[in-house]
Formats: C-alpha cells, structure tokens, sequence
C-alpha cells in the first residue's frame, strides 16, 4: 500500500494472489460443506498448475508470503487504531478480521507445499500445544 494520504485501504488478498492471478469465478477451490484442508488442497493445485516457477522457488516463494500477509495484519491493526496521523482510521477492525484470515489460509497453503501430510501435521501439532494449557483450557467447549 503506498503512503499517499488519499489511499483507500488494500482489499483482502489470498494466497492465490502470489502469482498475480484472479481466482476463477466459479473455481473448485471455492470453499463448501467440504474440510478447510480440502480447500487448501484445491488451492495448492491451483497455484501449482498456474505457476511458471521452478518448484523450488515457488515453495520459497510461499513461505514469504506469509511474511507480506503478517504484515497486512499489522498494517491494518495500525490502521483500526488510527496510529498513522497522516491516514487516521484507514482500517476497520473487520479489516484485522480478514488480514489474520489471510495469514491463517497463507500459512496452511505454506504447510500443504511443504508436505502432504499438513493436516496430520497441523493436527498433532496443535495437540501439543493444547497439551500445555493447565487444566484443559484449549479443548473444546
């Protein structure tokens, strides 16, 4: 986003945005009934389909746009709480709401190139975490 004063707040991105290439309109990825994962399994084959890069470099490639993603986050915490004087309140907090789920959707298509056993991955992971909140905090409700 540049700094010019009139500048109207980013839209929301997804990972697909890292090949610079609109998501079709009607598209398989497009999330239903279905798990998140299958979703993220639908996205990953679209952007490995679409891209022109080495496999390599696109898997680096989506590492860092989760970087970009975590930043759009902070861009528009900023600008909920109008803390850029020259911007004032550029963002709303619906705005943080879809950047943290661009970092969430980013990070899981990150995990899904990296391996295809994200989901085991993820889910052993987070019950490790869970694991270490005293008294049973972190499990279902």
């Amino acid at each position: 986003m540049s700094d010019h004063p009139a500048a109207p707040p980013e839209p929301a991105h997804t990972p697909a945005a890292a090949n610079s290439r609109p998501v079709p309109a009607r598209s398989s990825v497009l999330p239903s009934d279905a798990a998140p994962w299958d979703t993220v399994d639908g996205l990953v084959r679209w952007l490995d389909r679409e891209s022109a890069l080495p496999a390599e470099q696109e898997r680096l490639l989506r590492f860092l746009k989760l970087s970009e993603e975590a930043g759009e986050v902070a861009q528009a915490v900023i600008g909920a709480t109008g803390q850029n004087p020259r911007k004032g309140h550029s963002h709303t907090w619906d705005d943080v709401q879809a950047e943290l789920c661009d970092v969430i959707v980013t990070a899981m298509v990150a995990l899904r190139t990296l391996t295809p056993e994200a989901r085991r991955v993820f889910e052993g992971h987070l019950r490790r975490i869970a694991g270490r909140v005293p008294d049973g905090d972190a499990g279902p409700s």
